[in-house]
């Protein structure tokens, strides 16, 4: 007899361990990768530096290790297990905000102070860059195919909370070293959780097979399919890292150069792009679960975010509130971050599920050395708005092309290997 009925989906398992504990993780996570851009000014003015010419050049580094990082835990998530990542990141970069917190303490000598600062943020970037692509990994193969995009969205929901919080935490304290101690000592706490979380079953099953070559970064590039599918993940992401990281942590920057009375605050800009993005990307989850489609959310999300890039660019934003609403906007839009790691996840097999999903978002965060170093040499021919412009409209091109050409993964079957 033909069953009438579906069978009932348990909500249970999305508020199991591992979710809790990778939602936890990407919240300290969040909030220490985004803390410099939050005191970039006030921290290198107090350590007599200038803002603009050393801080950018940090934010290089630090997403230059994010990157160095990305392909160091991939590749050891993929041969020693996800939760050797989810161990190891934390201690570093935990290890690496708390001394940040003691630069006050160092010489009083610039180009000491500006090697230190530069290196541990450099070091904190590869600590940074294991968190998210290891917890997506892991609550991947240990949640139900149907609730794979909620679990997601939930750890990335919750966790990008981690810079509004870093941003309040700065005001409260008005101490910025403080503020690197609390994300420091918050990480260290957590090691104490992930005690009792359990290894993914699936990468336990293929470990045991000693014929499986796991963790090889390089085969994304000695196979065609594999390599094309690689890259449009990267580009997938593109346009989320211009909205953070041109048009928010360079938000002073657009409120010089829109005339905006009072200025921008680059913090308080971050602050309301990731309460925006904390809703989009459980909107993000609940809307591909609704389409059942990993692309079709994506596109929308997408269209729904280059509206509010036009308008900050051209609609004549002239009050501090309505580059914030705007922020906020931009941010909801690019929530389908948590969608696109899952996309990076599901593309690749168990044996290097781990180095995709880790090595994948880290590049895209790197690709904002690109957009940088694109804006501030545009700047002095086309002027901060139009510059910015440029590199957004490839970036969105960029993007909508991949999403549009990229497999649906929507309920694939994780256990299956890349050979």
């Amino acid at each position: 007899m033909e069953q009438l009925s579906k069978k009932r989906i348990s909500y249970k398992p999305l508020f199991s361990l591992p979710v809790i504990v990778a939602a936890l993780g990407y919240f300290v996570d969040i909030y220490d990768l985004l803390l410099f851009g939050i005191v970039r000014k006030p921290s290198l003015e107090s350590l007599g530096l200038n803002p603009d010419t050393v801080g950018v050049n940090i934010i290089d580094w630090q997403m230059g290790g994010l990157m160095l990082g990305g392909i160091l835990w991939g590749i050891l998530g993929d041969k020693r297990g996800r939760l050797s990542v989810l161990f190891g990141s934390i201690i570093l970069y935990s290890s690496a905000n708390i001394a940040c917190g003691f630069l006050p303490y160092f010489p009083d000598d610039k180009e000491s102070l500006t090697f230190w600062y530069t290196a541990l943020r450099f070091i904190a970037g590869i600590g940074l860059a294991g968190e998210l692509g290891a917890g997506i990994t892991l609550v991947s193969e240990v949640l139900p195919k149907e609730l794979r995009a909620l679990g997601t969205s939930l750890v990335a929901g919750f966790g990008l909370f981690g810079a509004v919080v870093a941003n309040f935490t700065v005001e409260l304290s008005n101490d910025w070293s403080v503020a690197y101690f609390i994300g420091g000592g918050m990480g260290i706490g957590l090691l104490l959780l992930r005690f009792g979380v359990i290894e993914s079953g699936i990468y336990k099953h293929i470990s045991a097979n000693s014929h499986v070559r796991r963790g090889n970064f390089l085969s994304f590039f000695t196979n065609w399919d594999r390599f094309v599918r690689y890259v449009r993940c990267i580009g997938i992401g593109l346009p989320t890292w211009f909205c953070i990281g041109v048009l928010a942590m360079l938000g002073d920057q657009f409120g010089e150069a829109l005339g905006i009375k009072g200025g921008i605050s680059a913090g308080k800009a971050i602050m309301w792009g990731y309460i925006g993005i904390s809703a989009g990307d459980l909107f993000s989850g609940i809307l591909s679960h609704w389409l059942k489609s990993r692309k079709k959310a994506i596109l929308w999300m997408m269209a729904f975010t280059l509206i509010s890039v036009v308008w900050i660019l051209y609609g004549g934003v002239k009050t501090q509130n309505t580059y914030y609403f705007l922020c906020c906007w931009f941010g909801f839009g690019t929530g389908y971050w948590a969608m696109f790691v899952t996309v990076g996840a599901e593309q690749f097999g168990t044996n290097i599920r781990s180095t995709a999903a880790t090595t994948i978002p880290n590049f895209v965060r790197g690709m904002v050395i690109v957009m940088y170093f694109g804006y501030n040499h545009l700047k002095p021919f086309t002027g901060t708005i139009h510059s910015a412009a440029i590199i957004g409209l490839i970036c969105f091109a960029i993007g909508i092309y991949c999403t549009y050409k990229i497999a649906e993964t929507h309920n694939r079957d994780m256990d299956f290997i890349d050979e």
